[in-house]
């Protein structure tokens, strides 16, 4: 009740209206109230036939405002009345939510009822908390897959970008992430998603005992550009929620690139100019503004982001991935030859970032794992030779040690999605596989010679 009454005192006694006066594609022209009007002020207009659709103003040109709707404009024509409605989104999120899966308007989409309604208003465009009142990022966060606990390794409150091609195994690593990352609770944006592909996440990847303890919120790639975009804020929205309650939150948006493509959508019809790629510049302002809101918070709670980006032709500089990366506080990289090899995930760990991991291992983690990268690194570099038989065992001591070990850690770094190993294992695991003695790789380099 006290919700419904914030929301009755925020009403205004007065009807703003105008009129739609041309209609282009998906992109409306709104005349007779544009001085009451600004960027980001909602519309409803009524059609001729249909239900209203709410409009969201991207631009003005003069007298007129240049709106893009969230849904279709069938019946939609000259002269039809269009009412000035709230100018900011918000929701009134609570704990009720969890289990739930909600579109990018904030309403139940599961058939489970309808949504119970908190005290506190969270805008969808929010902004992130203040650099000086932030606290740092916490310890180490236990992700269930090796590759990450062990190579790149995550903190409470870290922002991580995990960048791939299309068909490299970007979904299923999420779905593992989903559910083994040691959280207290889950919210998971998927922000242009095929519609096939919602319900096997939920009831395969989440199941019954992860969707217990987290938010879904969808919007599939067949909506308007307006709707992936605010499915991404609302992401976010949800996460501080509970990252006020003190909670520690683990957010999922897949994918970035998508929410980049619908503000790319949205701001060319506004009229700006194309720039890099077609990317207008509000794509490039918006970025920072949306993933800044993930991270440590003011208090106890904080936001752990893993934000996918498909990058296009596997081009790793594409000026999306290339954005993102530098925001972002690491980087995952997904590799086609990696997965065409048959090593899922295809993580390629020499080429993947933490900038929190040097400061969360103690020192022997910190010797175990550059000893590891040092032996990956050395088998890769004399990789073509080894494979065309080129290279004898016993020239160099440091290629034999890579060969002896580099199945081993190979074998390590795959992983089936049913597999979840906890961070004390995978040290432990690692350890045992690089700890054999320098007596044993010498007698493989002799027996190798003898043959």
């Amino acid at each position: 009740m006290d919700s419904i009454l914030k929301e009755i005192e925020g009403l205004t006694p007065l009807t703003a209206f105008g009129k739609v006066a041309g209609v282009q594609g998906l992109r409306l022209e709104v005349s007779g109230i544009v001085e009451r009007l600004h960027v980001g002020s909602r519309l409803r207009v009524e059609g001729r036939v249909g239900a209203p659709v709410s409009c969201e103003v991207v631009g003005i040109e003069g007298k007129r405002a240049i709106c893009l709707p969230f849904g279709p404009l069938d019946g939609i024509g000259v002269g039809c009345p269009a009412h000035l409605e709230a100018d900011d989104m918000a929701v009134f999120p609570s704990q009720h939510w969890l289990g739930r899966v909600v579109n990018a308007m904030g309403e139940p989409i599961d058939g489970k009822g309808p949504l119970v309604q908190g005290l506190a208003r969270y805008p969808l465009k929010g902004s992130p908390p203040a650099a000086h009142s932030r606290q740092r990022v916490g310890g180490k966060l236990d992700l269930g897959v090796r590759a990450l606990n062990t190579f790149v390794t995550c903190c409470q409150g870290q922002r991580m970008g995990i960048f791939a091609g299309s068909g490299v195994g970007k979904s299923v690593l999420m779905s593992m992430l989903a559910r083994y990352t040691a959280s207290d609770i889950s919210v998971i944006g998927l922000i242009g998603e095929r519609g096939r592909e919602v319900q096997e996440f939920i009831e395969d990847d989440l199941g019954p005992e992860g969707m217990a303890r987290s938010i879904v919120v969808v919007a599939t790639s067949d909506e308007p550009a307006l709707v992936r975009r605010q499915a991404a804020y609302l992401t976010l929205a949800l996460s501080e929620f509970f990252r006020d309650q003190g909670a520690q939150v683990l957010c999922l948006m897949d994918s970035v690139t998508r929410f980049a493509m619908a503000q790319r959508e949205i701001g060319l019809s506004g009229g700006e100019p194309p720039t890099t790629k077609g990317y207008p510049p509000t794509v490039f302002s918006e970025l920072p503004k949306l993933l800044e809101r993930a991270g440590p918070g003011a208090g106890a709670g904080a936001i752990t982001g893993l934000f996918t980006v498909l990058v296009e032709g596997s081009d790793f500089d594409e000026p999306i991935a290339d954005a993102v990366r530098g925001i972002l506080d690491g980087h995952v990289i997904l590799d086609r030859a990696i997965a065409e090899r048959g090593r899922y995930p295809a993580i390629d760990v020499l080429r993947s970032v933490s900038r929190t991991m040097p400061n969360c291992n103690n020192d022997a983690e910190t010797q175990l794992v550059t000893r590891a990268r040092r032996l990956l690194s050395t088998y890769e570099d004399m990789a073509e030779l080894i494979r065309l038989g080129a290279y004898r065992k016993g020239a160099d001591p440091a290629v034999d040690e890579a060969i002896h070990y580099y199945p081993m850690i190979d074998g390590f770094l795959s992983q089936e999605k049913q597999d979840r190993t906890t961070l004390e294992e995978c040290y432990g695991i690692l350890e045992q596989i690089i700890g054999s003695s320098v007596q044993d790789i010498q007698t493989d380099a002799a027996e190798a010679n003898e043959s």
